[in-house]
Formats: structure tokens, sequence, C-alpha cells
């Protein structure tokens, strides 16, 4: 049964949820200037009222410890708790103006996670400062500004991206003040060298790429890439939000990248969604360490010490050292997985997508026949003639419990179903999915209604999304 009452429709006069002492304070009374004119309305219920109530509003929710969350491009796995209980534990609530030799431990912490993220992707040295992947993203796009201010190098304000790469990369080098140069993908979803080769130039300051890329599909040509870039003066930035699948098994660094970022709140150990708190903590070849942002973390024979300022950096991107409470996820996630382990990450999540196109893929589009790694991209259903769309599929999957996968993303896929199972998804539940999507393609076929005015079974049906993006109704008194 579904849960739908605000907490102002089980308020009753005079219910308190609370009981105060007797206090022996004497009375003050509030100047009537100061008083509100408006009564306060506030709801009335007892304690055990209170809690019902947003326990019952709490299951209304979906998460990834209710169900799959196949969420492509966004690597939406489960995290044990021991990582934030740990990151949870009093001794690490310190405060970031504290003496060096005060806070010895955290200072350890943040340089052996940016060592292990060091060996883990092929670059030298890394700052954890950065908030969010976007912001390292744009801090990447300084250090490459920077690279050719420094070599006086300044007419290279052109930024590559390929037409299939995530909405976050052209924005940041736009906001970081290049300008975008898109090349084409070829029919099999990789980067077009031909393409590539005609924007190539002494304007062309560095290429940002997802490899794999968001089709799901490894840049095989990846090493002859990075070469006409380096070749043409520029540098190549790693957009680690598709790290996962090749954890242990492969390396940026390897692949001729000079500088990555890195979700933590993806593939190490952070929840992902919900507006943070993330982190994205960024690496660069040992050409490129000067730049790095300040606050530097060093380490002079047994101490580690913070440099605040030195003449080589690109300036400052955060206050202190970043988000500290991910940080401390990720390192215990780290250990907790060990460095024999890393590659079962990479193997089981690209295992488990590769089942899942190959269970589908006589029932829905698949635009690319290769082998996908950690997710791939169907085009819709396969028989398209009761016109049931992509949305209706992914409306239809809520009436069984499944979040949707994303959708109509990329965008050089039509009626694109971009499908992430990640590792830590059993053969059970997968097999439930692909179950669930062969029951929605045939209702497709046989009862097309049905999917069309889905879904039927949740407490909101479907939404004119945007009439709710534009005018949100978020309040009470919206409602009254």
């Amino acid at each position: 049964m579904y849960y739908d009452n605000l907490i102002f429709e089980i308020s009753k006069e005079n219910h308190i949820g609370y009981s105060l002492p007797d206090y022996d304070i004497p009375t003050y009374h509030i100047p009537k200037s100061f008083k509100r004119k408006d009564e306060l309305l506030l709801p009335e219920v007892s304690e055990l009222e209170a809690v019902r109530h947003y326990t019952n509003v709490s299951f209304k929710n979906f998460g990834i410890e209710k169900g799959m969350y196949p969420l492509g491009s966004c690597t939406m796995k489960y995290n044990p708790k021991i990582n934030q209980d740990i990151s949870n534990d009093p001794r690490f609530s310190l405060h970031p103006y504290q003496p060096d030799h005060t806070v010895q431990g955290l200072l350890e912490i943040y340089t052996e996670t940016a060592r292990i993220l060091g060996e883990l992707s092929g670059l030298d040295a890394f700052t954890l400062n950065s908030y969010a992947g976007a912001q390292g993203e744009l801090l990447g796009l300084m250090i490459i500004k920077k690279y050719h201010q420094d070599n006086d190098d300044l007419k290279r304000t052109k930024i590559i991206v390929p037409d299939s790469a995530h909405g976050t990369n052209p924005a940041s080098a736009s906001v970081a003040g290049f300008d975008v140069v898109e090349v084409k993908s070829n029919e099999d979803g990789t980067v077009n060298l031909e393409d590539l080769n005609s924007v190539l130039g002494d304007d062309i300051a560095g290429i940002m790429l997802t490899n794999p890329n968001t089709l799901g599909i490894f840049e095989k040509d990846i090493l002859e890439i990075a070469e006409r870039v380096h070749g043409a003066g520029g540098l190549l930035y790693y957009d680690g939000a598709n790290l996962n699948p090749i954890l242990g098994i492969a390396r940026p660094g390897d692949m001729g990248f000079d500088i990555m970022h890195i979700n933590l709140h993806k593939t190490f150990s952070t929840p992902h969604g919900g507006g943070g708190p993330g982190a994205g903590p960024v690496g660069v070849k040992a050409s490129l360490k000067h730049l790095l942002p300040q606050p530097v973390v060093k380490k002079t024979d047994e101490r580690y010490t913070i440099e605040h300022h030195n003449d080589t950096t690109i300036g400052q991107i955060s206050q202190f050292y970043g988000n500290m409470g991910v940080i401390i996820k990720a390192y215990t996630y780290l250990l907790s997985i060990g460095k024999e382990n890393f590659k079962k990450i990479g193997q089981n999540s690209v295992l488990n997508a590769n089942y899942i196109k190959e269970s589908l893929k006589d029932l829905y589009q698949l635009p690319f026949e290769r082998t996908c790694k950690h997710e791939f991209v169907f085009s819709g259903i396969k028989d398209k003639s009761t016109d049931v769309h992509t949305l209706d599929i992914a409306k239809r999957l809520l009436d069984f419990d499944i979040h949707p996968p994303t959708i109509y993303f990329p965008l050089v896929v039509k009626e694109a179903i971009m499908i992430e199972p990640p590792e830590t998804e059993s053969k059970d539940t997968v097999d439930h999915f692909i179950d669930v999507m062969k029951t929605v393609a045939k209702e497709a076929i046989t009862d097309p209604e049905t999917v069309k005015t889905a879904p039927h079974t949740t407490v909101v049906r479907r939404l004119d999304e945007a009439e709710a993006a534009r005018n949100p109704r978020v309040k009470y008194r919206d409602l009254i």
C-alpha cells in the first residue's frame, strides 16, 4: 500500500511529540514589532506518529539499496557501509585550520589515496582538492591552459570533443574559456580519425576523451589518437566517468593521457547522485605536476606538511583539501578491495553488461554490434510498428519497481536506452532485469496502450516534465 499523506494531514490539535523538563528561566516577552503576523503553521503529531510518517515517506524513495539502478553513464553501484562508518569516526572530525603536526593522520590518508590512484591510473601525481567531477574537469582544462601559456603558445584556444562525449565536457571547456571543436564518430561509435586529422592544428590546446566512451565502446585507436594530438602540440584529457570497467586492467596514463579526473562518487565508494558530496581528484603526468593547485600536501622525511603557496601552480580551486569524508571512504574502499582484486571490478561489470546486451538484442535495436565494456546503448525496441518509444519503456519499468536506464543519451543514438549494470549486481538480479525488459518489449507489441500510459502503480503517474521543471510545487502551501 502506498503512503501518500503529508504530515499536516495527520496533524491533530494538541498532539505533542516532545516534553521538556521544568525550568526556572524568567519569562521574556518578545516585542510586538518582532512578532510574526501570520499564524505559525506547524503540524501537531506525537513522537511515534512523526517516526512512522517519515519512515513511510522514506519507503517511497528509490535507491541502490532498494533495487537495481541500471543508469548508464553514472555507475550506480552498492557502496559498503563500513566505509561510511569509518569516515564518520569522530576522530576524523578535525578543523582544517589545525596546525600540520596535529593532522598527520589525515595528511597521510590524503597522500596514500593520491598514491594509489596514481598506480591505478598510470599518472604521476594527484590533487584531491576538487569537490566534484565537473570541477575536476575545469581544473584539468585550467592546467592545459596554463601549460600553453607558460610555453608562450597563446594561440591554442580550442578543445576537441567527440560528438559522443559527456555533456559536461564541452560545458567545462567553454567555462574554461576554450572554443569547442566537435569530431564525428565512426559507424562503430569510435572517434573518426580522418575527422580528427581535419581539426588538428596549431590552435588546438587538447582533446577531452572518455575511454570506454559513452557508448560503452573502447577506443581501439587511442594510441594513434594520442600520437596525433601530441604531434600537433595538444594535450590529452581523460574523463574518468567511465573508469569502473578498466580498473586493474588498463590505465589512462599508459594510453597516452596527460591529465584525468576521477569521480570518487562513481568508482570508489561514495553514493552517486543527490547533489553530493562528491570528489573529483585530478591526476597528471610528471611534466605537469608543478601546475597542480595549492594547497599541496607534501611528505618530507617522515612528516607531512602543507604548502600553501608556490609560483608555478594554476592557483587555488578550493578552500582546503577537498571533501575529506569522501576521500576517507575512497581510501578504506581501496584498502579493502586490495590491489590483486581491482581487475575483478572491471571484469564483472563488463560481463554483466555484455550478458544483458546479448540477452536482449533480439527484441531491442542494437546500433553497435560489438563487445561492449561496462555499458551499452539500445535504439528503442526492434519492432516499431506500434509506435512505442523509449520514454514509454522507461515509464513501464517503474511498474516493475525497476529504476529506468538512462534514456535519450548519448544524442548520437536515436531513441537511446543506455544500460549500465555494475559489478555489484548478482546474476539473479541481472536475470530479473532481463525478464522484465523482455516482458515490456512483448507488451509493446501485444498491448501497446499499457506501455504508452505507464506507469500504473506509482504514486504519481506520467508527469508533464516540462511543466514540473518550470513550475515545481515543492511547498505544502502550494498544495492547499
